[in-house]
């Protein structure tokens, strides 16, 4: 079975980057796709980025288009989520997911994922 565990996470200003990891084990880590998702208080979970089994396709959502970057380490088993630009709205409790069989290269909504990270706080204040 899959297990995913997000790091990264922190205080930082407007304008600052970060770059969060998710560790994955397990056996279908590899030929799956994976997402990055957030979720603020007083807010539904939301679609930030997904990336192919083989990264060669991603998709983002509007919000990180032009400022994230999601990526993939196959051998390493990690991807990442480079955050750039970071706003006061990008302040949420970050999660990383893998994707069911079949949901398609890159996955947007959560019904797809069937395997969640713990998740980790990212803050934007100043």
């Amino acid at each position: 079975q899959v297990q995913l565990v997000e790091s990264g996470g922190g205080l930082v200003q407007p304008g600052a980057s970060l770059r969060l990891s998710c560790a994955a084990s397990g056996r279908t880590f590899s030929n799956v796709a994976m997402g990055w998702f957030r979720q603020a208080p007083g807010k539904e979970r939301e679609f930030v980025a997904a990336v192919s089994w083989s990264g060669g396709e991603k998709l983002y959502a509007d919000s990180a288009e032009g400022r994230f970057g999601i990526s993939r380490d196959n051998p390493k088993n990690t991807i990442y989520l480079q955050m750039n630009s970071l706003k006061f709205d990008d302040t949420a409790v970050y999660y990383c997911a893998a994707a069911r069989l079949g949901a398609g290269l890159t996955p947007r909504f959560a019904y797809d994922y069937y395997v969640w990270g713990q998740g980790t706080q990212v803050t934007v204040s100043s």
